[in-house]
């Protein structure tokens, strides 16, 4: 059975004089179209003001936390953490998904589980937080969550996305981009499957599948890093 509302905020310890702001940021649209009889609003207003709120806290972690970094680093730091991925990540690790309220067509489909979905829900609980408890403790509630990926000592090449590393590294070799091709396009427009393969000067260095075309591009970009990365240390010790 889902996680309630209720359940999620002692879970997490979080205190709402407005338990109601909370149970809304849980509410996913789909829920609300099959439902239009019904009072509940979806959290997408939630999600709008979470993203500004998460924005605001990070931007301010990192300039604290990096104080010998220019502005360029500092934005991919960020960019790192609060991109969808990033979010989903901390998301998944708080176990919020369980207790998201979705409709029955989202659900079978496993929108629960989709990245997007999870990165918005997290803004979404980020901007109750704020709406009820004030800025301090939509803070406290941020730097805990996201903690480990704010005290994580790696390189700012790796924070940078998968596809403006591939990027980086096909200019630096040939002078020209990667080029990403759809292998198969299968489903229904709500439940799309994409396979995605990335070339580099005509070869073929890795292969992605995801329920989205920048999705299947962003793990065929990893396959290809991870290739070239075993091409390198292979040449290394050979």
């Amino acid at each position: 059975m889902p996680t309630s509302a209720s359940e999620l905020a002692e879970r997490l310890g979080l205190r709402f004089d407005d338990p109601a702001l909370l149970t809304e940021a849980l509410v996913h649209s789909s829920y609300v179209n099959e439902h239009p009889e019904g009072t509940s609003e979806s959290n997408e207003r939630l999600e709008f003001l979470g993203d500004a709120v998460l924005s605001l806290i990070m931007s301010e972690a990192l300039f604290k936390r990096h104080r010998d970094e220019p502005e360029g680093i500092l934005t991919t730091r960020r960019a790192a953490i609060v991109s969808t991925q990033g979010l989903a990540r901390i998301a998944r690790r708080l176990e919020i998904g369980d207790a998201l309220v979705l409709g029955q067509g989202a659900e079978n489909s496993g929108e629960r589980g989709r990245s997007s979905v999870l990165a918005g829900l997290f803004e979404s609980v980020v901007a109750a937080i704020y709406l009820d408890q004030g800025l301090d403790a939509a803070r406290d509630f941020i730097l805990e969550s996201a903690a480990p990926e704010l005290d994580s000592g790696v390189s700012v090449d790796a924070l940078k996305a998968p596809k403006s590393r591939l990027q980086e590294y096909a200019f630096s070799a040939t002078g020209r981009a990667p080029a990403y091709r759809i292998v198969s396009s299968e489903g229904p427009d709500h439940d799309r499957h994409f396979i995605v393969e990335v070339s580099v000067n005509g070869d073929v260095l890795g292969s992605g599948e995801g329920r989205s075309r920048r999705e299947a591009e962003t793990h065929a970009a990893e396959a290809a890093l991870e290739h070239i990365e075993t091409e390198a240390t292979t040449a290394v010790t050979t």
